[in-house]
């Protein structure tokens, strides 16, 4: 049985710029115009423009984009589904969402497409925060039946989305525990982008939780890699201002206990 044609996710990764919606949308509609294209993956990338679109504002235009692609099969049903309940989601429309998304999920795994399976549960746990735990289980579920690298990338993900969570919950402890999982993702299958982002996260986690030198340590690092990341700079001047409120405290407390040793 031959393999279904479909939309190398190197390729994608490599269209795709983080942060620049504008700019991936034309890169993406310029490779979706080249000829002697598979019908199916110049649809896939046009399922991709339209998630450009959406994050643009553009969503009327991306949700039609997506109607003209049906009806769909396969890996491009998948992606039709996917990128609709990103849609739903962006606009805040959960109860449309989360049933897209059920759909979505519910189709990567019939095709065995553990990438978009994981995909989706990500999308689902932004959707339906009240499940957001049961969605996270998912895609580590789907995660730990795979071996491919750029699959196993999700890990990253999927542990940040619980340490948020965690964080959110008020349990600083589990949290930093599922920040370090993610920084030993992304140290293994990540990018360079995906390893800073993950260990910034880590200290930021640290610092909640009290152990200011150890996230010092790990800002002083990202500073040195990156001096003009603001986030950094926003960490180290969050680490001061503790230290500084920790000396003043200190110096209050002792001013306190010798005004007691004099007045007595």
């Amino acid at each position: 049985m031959p393999m279904e044609e479909r939309l190398e996710q190197a390729e994608l990764d490599t269209l795709w710029l983080p942060g620049d919606p504008i700019a991936s949308a034309e890169r993406l509609a310029a490779a979706a115009a080249e000829p002697d294209r598979p019908e199916v993956v110049r649809a896939e990338l046009e399922t991709q423009r339209a998630r450009a679109l959406g994050a643009q504002g553009r969503r009327a235009e991306a949700e039609a984009l997506l109607e003209s692609l049906e009806p769909a099969a396969g890996v491009l049903e998948v992606r039709v589904l996917l990128e609709r309940g990103r849609l739903r989601l962006a606009d805040g429309r959960m109860d449309e969402a989360i049933p897209v998304l059920e759909a979505a999920l519910r189709a990567a795994r019939r095709d065995g497409d553990a990438f978009l399976a994981i995909d989706a549960t990500l999308v689902l746990a932004e959707a339906d925060q009240a499940h957001a735990d049961q969605w996270i289980e998912e895609g580590l579920s789907e995660l730990s039946g795979t071996d491919d690298p750029r699959t196993r990338r999700w890990g990253v993900a999927l542990h940040e989305r619980r340490g948020w969570t965690r964080l959110a919950e008020g349990d600083a402890p589990a949290a930093v525990e599922s920040f370090r999982q993610a920084f030993e993702f992304a140290r293994a299958f990540g990018t360079a982008d995906l390893r800073f982002a993950a260990e910034w996260a880590l200290a930021r986690c640290l610092r909640e939780l009290g152990r200011r030198s150890e996230a010092l340590e790990i800002q002083r690092r990202l500073a040195a890699e990156r001096p003009e990341e603001p986030a950094v700079a926003a960490e180290l001047a969050a680490l001061a201002a503790e230290d500084d409120a920790s000396t003043d405290a200190a110096a209050d407390e002792t001013s306190s206990e010798e005004a007691h040793t004099i007045d007595s």
